[in-house]
């Protein structure tokens, strides 16, 4: 099951081949690409409109003088080290 705020019920979910993967750490991570929300508050990050790539982002950003939001969804997951103990380690979230 998927945690979803406000912004993302009215945001268009992009479809897997136009979500871009990134590696950090390793891992490859699905990363999402948004407008700001109109009217949101200045220095508060409202997600609006989802768009469906980086380019498209960067393009939508330049014309209305905005910034844009990548958005990486991770989960706390317990991961046993060599010595036996465990720990709680990030795992990306994967999109169905």
């Amino acid at each position: 099951m998927e945690n979803r705020s406000p912004a993302d019920a009215t945001a268009q979910p992009a479809n897997d081949a136009s979500t871009r993967r990134k590696r950090r750490n390793g891992v490859d991570v699905s990363v999402r690409y948004f407008l700001p929300k109109p009217g949101g508050s200045p220095g508060v990050p409202e997600l609006g409109q989802e768009v469906a790539s980086e380019g498209e982002a960067l393009i939508q950003s330049f014309k209305s003088s905005q910034p844009f939001y990548t958005l990486a969804a991770w989960k706390a997951v317990p991961e046993v080290n060599g010595g036996g103990s465990p720990v709680i380690v990030k795992q990306a979230v994967t999109r169905n």
